[in-house]
């Protein structure tokens, strides 16, 4: 994440992370977890929320977007989620979804990030 999507990211928090509790919360908040969307009998259905922060969503999904290019361990999770049938809008948000757990865990210990190594295939 770039000074700019990280300063609509504070921007977007308040600067304090406190105030969602956990992860789960802030992606919530940023309309990257589905909420269930059931109906009588019929149970199981997820979708968007209707309710949630625009540019807080925008600036995660840009930078897992742009992440796709420049992270290795962000490709290999982007692949992955589109060998599993996902189109890329579902891959890219589903990528700032986990991206929203690192960044919580990363603030939470106030540690830079460190990139796994993807091990080539072959």
């Amino acid at each position: 994440m770039g000074p700019t999507l990280g300063a609509e990211f504070i921007a977007a928090t308040g600067g304090d992370l406190s105030a969602f509790g956990r992860p789960d919360r802030l992606a919530g908040f940023a309309g990257l977890a589905p909420v269930p969307w059931d109906s009588g009998s019929i149970s199981g259905n997820l979708r968007r929320p209707r309710r949630y922060h625009r540019g807080l969503q925008r600036s995660l999904y840009l930078s897992a977007q742009v992440s796709v290019f420049f992270c290795p361990t962000s490709k290999a999770y982007y692949d992955r989620k589109r060998k599993e049938g996902k189109g890329h809008k579902q891959a890219v948000l589903a990528l700032a979804r986990r991206r929203t757990n690192v960044l919580w865990a990363m603030i939470r210990d106030k540690t830079p990030f460190q990139g796994a190594p993807v091990l080539a295939s072959g």
